[in-house]
């Protein structure tokens, strides 16, 4: 919400400078985003009179003026502005005058001189050279009765104060200048001028049939025609000036005098050509098929969800949102239907988001617009158009069908003393309920309030705490320190911290990205397998409509961000939640029924296994890289790695991560489909495992320092080239030696180019370095051999393995 000080201050002028006027409204709880000045500092710029125009002797594009600025004598000045004639009146920089500054940064210092051997004597401004716009089309007209020689920015009303307030939903009422002034005058206790609508004349007793089909759509609509009005009058120049200085461009003179009241009173409206409505108006529900030219210029099909206004003919107007294209005023209009209502704001809630776009009539509607003002509102309106178009008004036909219950809301004294957090008396929370103008009724302790027509806000005491608050000040909140010891929180030593798992991460050269839980639905499909993903119902983009089961498509939208800006090594890492389907869980203070949402940690690596320096040889980095990362990460558990599909990964270079018995995430390669649908150079590597896995910490148990020599054997045994390195250690470790075999490290595999007579072409042959100890007695050849040939057996056993000769 944007709007000028000064039009603020018509309404309620407290004694306050403009700073303390926006930090008091920041306290109340209306944000003030912003605050800036209408134009830039500038000085020595006048009204001046445009006296005579002659085309410049050596110049075709440039005109010779004679111009009176109020100095006491004639200037002459050399213009190019298209637009410049006799009898105008225009900004004029006089010599010496300081223009606000140009690309270089520096004021425009204007100074007597010649152009094209003509003296010019100052300079005649445009609304751009002032920053008062982008127009450059020519210079600034101003209007016939300003004063020659007076200051523009005195004229203008330049020093005025834009402010631009960040509303909460709940705050509709304050969607309008006289809205924040009642409530400037509530918090500072200021006179507020409340507005008159007298009535004006009515000429004829025409009217609009207008029938209302749906209740639950419009609980009030009112109307009037006015006839013979001229639309190709100008805009008044102090309304243009008002809605410029609201963000508003000016279209038409009652295009601006609708949107001129909706500033103002907050009230929407919308004024049809009468000559263009055939028949009467109906307004209820849309049906299938039924289609509708906005004003904006784009055609929508409209359905039983959203409401409608249509004459005998067709759909006219989108109900509460925008009207349509077919009966909208234009120059030729001569006859109007002004309309203002009361539409239901769940009725008009979301629909202009299924289209696509909105509009600050739908903006009010759907977080409620006060029902009690139409007809006033509508006297308003007809005022400003019978005052710049001239015509003749008709009676006022006001249907009401249903407007919202006022429900009286109590307040306890004790408890809002309580949720605020300091004491307030009774006295205080009538006092403030006065100056808010909330009719209210009291008995000890307590006070109940009916609710104005215009609050949609107060429904529960809860909203009637926060508004004594907010008056109060929550400056005058004291500074209470918590009652409560505040003792952390231990972690039981089998469990380490989730910023413990960063910190490691961050040691293995990851770095950490946060991205949205809503992601796109294609990814779930394609990255995670998800067919059925949860979708949102209100999603903050079209390309973000449902919550991820995975981390892996954020991963590779955050590289896809960093090759884009020509990074060529990449290492991420996420800890998020994912959100699945799981009809087992129920309902509770931490869970949501029928929905899992367990976190996640998953990491990218892509590029060089290491930054380039001169050491070592720079290569991609691989699976066995994160491999080995993972293993680091959650050392000293020991994982296994099972070959495994993942429909995002690689089918013949990815695994499932196994913590004993349980799969505890998935690592691999990006596969080759996904490559090269997301358009990357390279295949990153990827790993997603679930964070209660990477939590889990062994508790250390001490053990003595064996006083026993270890004894290390080597020994080579050719197997089948599908035996895996899990299959192979599990196999030794299995074998019956007692205990002996403390360790077992693969040192070496060896593939001959060609069959030999040992290794046949599906064989390798791989060395193992056994570790043996016994922790009470000295080892002994017999021992250590007959341990060693268990794990030979066990591995012709299981594995098929020999001995190599």
């Amino acid at each position: 919400m944007q709007f000028p000080e000064s039009w603020l201050r018509e309404f309620c002028n407290p004694p306050l400078g403009t700073q303390e006027l926006a930090d008091l409204l920041t306290m109340s709880g209306l944000e003030v985003e912003e605050l800036r000045p209408v134009a830039p500092p500038f000085t020595g710029v006048v009204v001046a009179r445009v006296l005579e125009v002659e085309r410049h002797p050596n110049a075709d594009r440039l005109n010779v003026c004679q111009v009176d600025a109020g100095t006491g004598q004639t200037l002459n000045i050399v213009c190019g502005a298209p637009n410049v004639r006799p009898g105008i009146k225009v900004p004029c920089a006089l010599v010496g005058a300081e223009l606000p500054p140009g690309a270089d940064g520096q004021p425009l210092r204007i100074k007597l001189g010649k152009l094209r051997g003509v003296e010019s004597q100052g300079m005649l401004c445009s609304a751009r050279e002032l920053k008062l716009s982008e127009d450059h089309g020519g210079l600034l007209i101003l209007a016939d009765d300003a004063p020659v020689g007076q200051d523009i920015r005195e004229h203008l009303k330049l020093d005025d104060t834009l402010f631009t307030l960040k509303l909460t939903p709940n705050l509709a009422h304050n969607l309008s200048v006289f809205g924040i002034a009642r409530e400037v005058s509530a918090l500072t206790g200021a006179p507020l001028r409340q507005p008159g609508f007298p009535p004006v004349p009515v000429k004829h007793d025409a009217r609009l049939p207008v029938k209302i089909e749906a209740a639950d759509l419009c609980g009030r609509f009112s109307g009037r025609i006015i006839r013979n009005v001229n639309t190709q009058v100008q805009t008044p120049a102090w309304m243009v000036e008002r809605l410029e200085r609201c963000g508003q461009r000016p279209v038409s003179p009652l295009v601006d005098i609708s949107n001129y009241v909706m500033f103002e009173y907050g009230r929407p409206s919308h004024i049809f050509d009468l000559d263009k409505i055939h028949g009467g108006l109906t307004v209820r529900w849309g049906r299938e098929g039924e289609r509708l030219k906005l004003l904006n210029g784009n055609t929508i099909e409209v359905d039983s969800q959203v409401g409608v206004i249509a004459d005998d003919q067709a759909v006219e107007s989108l109900a509460g949102i925008m009207g349509g294209d077919a009966t909208a005023v234009s120059d030729a209009t001569r006859n109007i239907y002004v309309e203002a209502a009361f539409w239901w704001p769940q009725a008009v809630a979301g629909r202009s988001r299924r289209y696509n776009f909105s509009t600050d009539a739908g903006h009010r509607f759907e977080r409620g617009v006060d029902p009690s003002q139409t007809v006033e509102h509508i006297e308003r309106i007809s005022a400003l158009v019978l005052q710049i178009c001239g015509g003749e008004a008709g009676p006022i036909d006001d249907q009401v069908l249903r407007l919202p219950e006022r429900k009286p809301v109590s307040l306890r004294v004790e408890r809002a003393a309580k949720v605020i957090g300091m004491p307030v008396t009774q006295q205080q929370c009538a006092e403030v309920f006065r100056r808010l103008g909330l009719p209210f009724t009291e008995a000890p302790g307590l006070l109940t309030v009916t609710p104005p027509s215009s609050r949609f806000d107060l429904q529960i005491e809860e909203d009637l705490i926060e508004e004594v608050i907010r008056v109060i000040g929550y400056q005058q909140l004291p500074d209470t320190p918590p009652q409560g010891p505040v003792v952390p929180k231990a972690l039981p030593e089998g469990r380490r911290a989730l910023h413990a798992v960063r910190h490691a991460l961050a040691a293995l050269d990851y770095q950490e990205t946060v991205n949205f839980s809503f992601v796109e639905e294609a990814w779930e499909r394609e990255l995670a397998g998800n067919e059925q993903p949860l979708k949102l119902l209100n999603p903050i983009a079209s390309a973000l409509s449902v919550m991820r089961s995975s981390l892996i498509g954020s991963l590779i939208q955050v590289l896809r961000f960093n090759l884009a800006r020509k990074a060529g090594r990449v290492r991420v890492f996420e800890i998020g939640r994912v959100f699945l389907r799981d009809p087992q869980v129920v309902d509770s203070d931490t869970t949501v029924g029928g929905l899992h949402q367990p976190l996640r940690v998953a990491g990218l690596a892509y590029g060089p296994a290491s930054e380039l320096q001169w050491g070592q040889v720079d290569r991609l980095v691989d699976f066995f890289d994160i491999k080995g990362d993972l293993e680091m990460l959650l050392a000293p558990l020991s994982l296994r790695f099972e070959v495994a599909t993942h429909p995002a990964l690689h089918p013949g270079r990815s695994a499932s991560v196994m913590l004993g018995d349980q799969v505890v995430g998935h690592v691999g390669e990006l596969h080759p489909r996904w490559r090269q649908r997301y358009e990357l150079p390279l295949a990153p590597v990827l790993f997603e495992l679930d964070a209660e896995a990477l939590i889990r910490r062994p508790v250390p148990e001490y053990k003595p320092i064996s006083r026993q020599q270890a004894v290390h054997r080597d020994i080579a045994a050719i197997v089948d080239d599908k035996v895996s390195h899990a299959a192979l250690m599990e196999a030794i470790r299995l074998a019956p030696t007692g205990g002996l075999v403390r360790d077992a490290r693969l040192f070496d595999i060896y593939k001959p180019k060609a069959a030999t007579a040992d290794i046949a072409p599906h064989e390798r042959s791989v060395a193992v370095r056994l570790e043996l100890q016994d922790e009470d007695s000295t080892l002994t050849d017999e021992r250590i051999d007959t341990a060693v040939r268990a794990v030979i057996d066990t591995l012709g056993a299981r594995l098929g393995a020999r001995l190599r000769g």
